[in-house]
């Protein structure tokens, strides 16, 4: 079984072309890969399956071995590999994902090299029962939790996968293995959610940690930066275009006012390729 690892801004994955396998238990096979004593060692694991909606199909599993409806991270690494790989041959390509056809863009400089990938995320979710989170209202935007005593002030948001959002003085104080867990596990989410503490930098700008939901603590999270801006402009405290600096690198998300879709911009590099000698 022949591999490539790759990575967007540190969050790291396995990507098998699979789309002439229908045996395999992909599940169980993440949590092999995945491990990072006994595998490859990863965030995740991405296959690439036929689709009949779109140039191709992106199904992600955590380490856990759970499957993520989304990852953006994953999708910019997802799209080069493709392109790399002749699997599509337009730089501008559609991809089923369990969220719904994403569109992304692959980036060159003058020389013709890839630097980075574009991608169309869609409209961010705001709708209480669509995140989901339990609670009254239509939306949960800077709404209050408990968790063991401690209030936290959300803004919940999916962007076809759930998070959180919280504002704070410091990300880089915040202990994210104590209370990432604890309110991915939490009651108020159905569906567990991703976590992101998040540091208002200046109109432009944000500085963000993350805990995903099936993975722990990552060093980026695409879709999380999404939420974030998303989160950020819905309590007036960024403008709609913002870098946001995650603890691998930098991601550019821009909100338009016209089409309400949410653009995500940034690395994705392969790191090496090999053969897998673990069986499916």
């Amino acid at each position: 079984m022949e591999f490539t690892k790759m990575h967007g801004l540190g969050n790291d994955f396995v990507v098998i072309d699979c789309r002439r396998d229908k045996e395999t238990n992909y599940y169980e096979l993440a949590a092999k890969i995945c491990d990072r004593h006994f595998g490859v060692g990863a965030d995740g694991l991405m296959v690439v399956l036929p689709s009949e909606q779109a140039d191709c199909r992106m199904r992600i599993f955590n380490s856990d071995g759970s499957e993520p409806e989304m990852c953006g991270n994953g999708l910019r690494c997802f799209a080069r590999y493709v392109y790399e790989k002749g699997i599509v041959s337009t730089t501008e390509m559609t991809v089923e994902t369990l969220a719904g056809i994403m569109k992304p863009k692959i980036l060159f400089n003058q020389a013709g090299e890839i630097t980075k990938v574009k991608v169309d995320m869609g409209e961010p979710i705001l709708k209480r029962s669509l995140i989901p989170i339990i609670g009254d209202g239509e939306h949960a935007i800077k709404e209050k939790i408990v968790i063991d005593d401690q209030i936290f002030i959300i803004t919940a948001i999916s962007m076809g996968n759930p998070h959180c959002v919280i504002f704070t003085e410091n990300a880089q104080t915040v202990d994210l293995t104590k209370w990432g867990p604890k309110i991915e596990h939490s009651a108020y989410f159905p569906q567990k959610t991703n976590v992101e503490f998040v540091q208002v930098l200046s109109p432009t700008e944000m500085r963000m940690r993350v805990w995903e939901r099936g993975a722990a603590v990552t060093l980026a999270c695409g879709t999380g930066a999404c939420a974030a801006l998303t989160a950020a402009v819905l309590n007036g405290l960024t403008e709609r275009n913002a870098t946001i600096h995650l603890d691998g690198g930098d991601l550019e998300i821009s909100w338009s006012e016209d089409s309400n879709h949410i653009f995500m911009t940034g690395a994705a590099e392969n790191v090496f390729e090999g053969v897998l000698s673990i069986s499916r």
